[in-house]
């Protein structure tokens, strides 16, 4: 039987509207009643998910949440942490040149806040604090204390320009950390030892839980890596077809229960 099911947010729990319909609510509940660990696992920053984990009754004793693309595993009744990667000033300042060098909007995390260095605020970063219900604030680089921690820094611009400005980041860089493309117009640059997969296999290990009895479901690029992990990989229909290449069942589309489907499938029907 699975014991733990991680589920991406955006494109996959949530359909278009931002809402998790009633369908994917009573499967979820469903499937936390016979045991299964429901497990939110997101790229968006913890103070974005907590209003979907009340919502859903997932801030309950023995419940966690994986956030900021893996950079942070919390459980969400004691707010314990369970591993937390950031990065620093340093490799802000890196990245922040090289936006300049590449003409691409950026902005980046805090534990609390969004910011952006960048006084003509791109619409893609008042989107995803509206997204996520995090403060944003302009602040010059040079304003930026020097012990900050970065859960994760993001290259943010139009789809056509940020495909080449990915194509323009030198590889040594690529090397030093984990790069994701979350979608069509995000691309987050993190820890390298932080990755949706590395953190559902944390939790997994600490919890006792074996990876052939783990299910991930998602559809996007920075889901790759849980998706591949996972004992039972599911790709929503709304997916890249690299999601869709390595997963090992696919599902409906985000806007058609994709999740309740999956789980009245893989868990409830079994």
């Amino acid at each position: 039987m699975y014991k733990l099911i991680a589920i991406d947010m955006d494109g996959t729990l949530l359909n278009d509207q931002h809402e998790v319909t009633s369908e994917v609510r009573s499967a979820l509940h469903a499937a936390k009643a016979k045991g299964v660990k429901i497990v939110l696992c997101t790229g968006r920053p913890i103070g974005g998910v907590r209003r979907y984990l009340k919502d859903l009754e997932l801030d309950q004793e023995g419940d966690y949440c994986i956030a900021y693309n893996g950079a942070l595993v919390q459980h969400t009744y004691t707010n314990e942490i369970i591993t937390e990667l950031s990065l620093g000033y340093s490799d802000l300042r890196r990245f922040y040149d090289l936006s300049l060098k590449l003409r691409t909007n950026m902005h980046f995390f805090d534990s609390a806040n969004l910011y952006t260095p960048n006084k003509d605020i791109s619409k893609y970063t008042v989107l995803e604090s509206y997204m996520t219900q995090v403060p944003l604030h302009y602040r010059a680089i040079e304003e930026i204390p020097e012990d900050i921690l970065l859960p994760k820094i993001m290259f943010i611009d139009e789809p056509e320009h940020l495909n080449e400005v990915i194509a323009a980041i030198p590889n040594e860089l690529r090397e030093h950390y984990t790069m994701v493309r979350s979608s069509p117009y995000f691309y987050e640059m993190l820890n390298p030892a932080a990755s949706k997969g590395n953190a559902v296999r944390k939790l997994a290990e600490t919890l006792g839980i074996n990876r052939q009895e783990v299910i991930c479901m998602g559809d996007n690029g920075n889901d790759l890596s849980m998706i591949e992990f996972a004992g039972c990989g599911v790709a929503m229909a709304n997916a890249i077809p690299e999601v869709k290449e390595i997963a090992n069942y696919q599902t409906r589309s985000n806007n058609e229960n994709g999740v309740a489907h999956a789980i009245h499938e893989l868990v409830l029907s079994r």
